[in-house]
């Protein structure tokens, strides 16, 4: 038996305090990212605290207590990426975080986000070791003076962060060579995100939401998952919709996401457009949900225009077995290849052109779909990713395995 495995078996108290500063729960990239991370630690068998924001759904993951911050200004909602909204309530998360660490102990302050600072903070004032985790480019958020602003301070900060914690996560290959080109010394460890759901869709399942979804049997579903943020490639994906439809009449649109305004407002356009008819909106789906909607379509998209870090979607897109049509862009490019998905330049013009030669060849549908399946299955799932943080916080609690695990920048 190792050192380290002997190590964790011989302590009583193996505490780990995650820290959330984004809604918990919410049907998006990070607090999907976060209830993996809950579930994983679990399993290892650790005892975990989850501090975070006191908005969202309430999921209550089995083996973790949740712990939410004071809300005296009622908000309920926070926007994506750095924000004043999440400044004030780093400040509640701050405090609450010395108050836990006065009464109980902790192996590891793990904080996501803006909230890896707040753990490295947390860790100076204990005894406990800072993992900082990165899911997001701050480049991609770029929006407006304001925003910018915050968004340099972050990135100043978050290089402080990074000088000082123990290890840092990152979600992809892109994040983890932007840390490393900081050139701080910090081991860095490439933790890909895995589907944001476990369930495997059944063949009866499936052919039901296709019923549901099509208003004719020829009809191929293309769909799309995300957020309508500017950084998704909303505008670029609905421009790219009028295209196909002006030119295929058995195409149909399915979008997965979006909030209710922002869903009215696409509703107008394309009423006036006249193509509403053949566009499904369905609004936030639960997670478990998903699976079944993906692969009852017939071609999904990626349309990203900007950010390094790998989209969620497309690894639950890899796991329904679909081709896919992305853009080229660096978010899309570091786990798709030409196997799995037609990369097009970002305009609606080409996507366009890829998407309908797709849906004139179901043979290739079929050929790239399986492809896609078959890196799913070899690379990103749940038991990969609970090796891979057992690896993290094993080198993090034993820094003289480090050398059997990583290699240093």
């Amino acid at each position: 038996m190792s050192s380290i495995n002997w190590q964790m078996k011989q302590t009583i108290d193996k505490n780990i305090l995650l820290i959330a500063p984004q809604p918990f729960f919410q049907w998006r990239g990070t607090p999907i990212r976060v209830n993996v991370n809950l579930q994983a630690l679990t399993k290892l068998e650790y005892s975990v605290d989850l501090l975070t924001l006191p908005i969202g759904e309430k999921l209550e993951p089995e083996g973790v207590n949740i712990i939410r911050v004071a809300n005296p200004f009622r908000i309920k909602q926070i926007p994506i990426g750095p924000s004043l909204y999440k400044f004030f309530f780093d400040f509640f998360i701050l405090f609450k975080g010395f108050q836990l660490i006065r009464i109980k102990k902790y192996l590891i302050v793990h904080g996501v986000e803006d909230a890896g600072t707040i753990a490295v903070i947390l860790s100076r004032f204990s005894d406990s070791k800072a993992i900082f985790e990165k899911h997001s480019d701050p480049v991609s958020h770029r929006k407006g003076f304001i925003k910018n602003v915050l968004l340099g301070v972050y990135a100043y900060v978050e290089k402080l962060t990074v000088k000082y914690a123990q290890a840092v996560i990152c979600t992809g290959p892109g994040l983890t060579k932007q840390v490393k080109q900081m050139g701080n010394s910090t081991p860095v460890f490439n933790i890909s995100d895995i589907p944001s759901s476990h369930k495997q869709p059944s063949d009866d399942q499936v052919m039901k939401v296709r019923h549901e979804l099509q208003l004719r049997k020829d009809e191929v579903l293309i769909s799309f998952v995300g957020s309508f943020t500017p950084y998704q490639g909303i505008d670029l994906l609905m421009d790219t919709i009028h295209e196909v439809l002006k030119s295929s009449p058995i195409a149909r649109f399915v979008l997965i996401g979006g909030k209710a305004d922002e869903i009215n407002k696409w509703k107008e356009v394309f009423r006036q457009q006249g193509i509403l008819k053949a566009i499904n909106f369905t609004g936030m789906v639960a997670p478990d949900e998903v699976p079944i909607i993906l692969s009852a379509s017939d071609i999904l998209i990626s349309p990203r225009t900007s950010g390094a870090n790998t989209p969620l979607k497309l690894l639950d897109y890899l796991k329904a077995g679909r081709p896919i049509v992305a853009t080229n862009a660096e978010a899309n490019r570091l786990i798709l290849n030409d196997d799995m998905a037609i990369i097009t330049d970002p305009n609606p013009v080409s996507m366009a052109s890829a998407i309908i030669s797709l849906i004139n060849d179901p043979g290739r549908r079929t050929a790239m779909g399986k492809k896609g399946k078959e890196l799913y299955e070899t690379k990103y799932n749940f038991r990969i990713f609970v090796e891979q943080l057992r690896e993290c916080y094993q080198c993090v609690l034993n820094p003289e395995a480090m050398s059997d695990h990583y290699t240093r920048p």
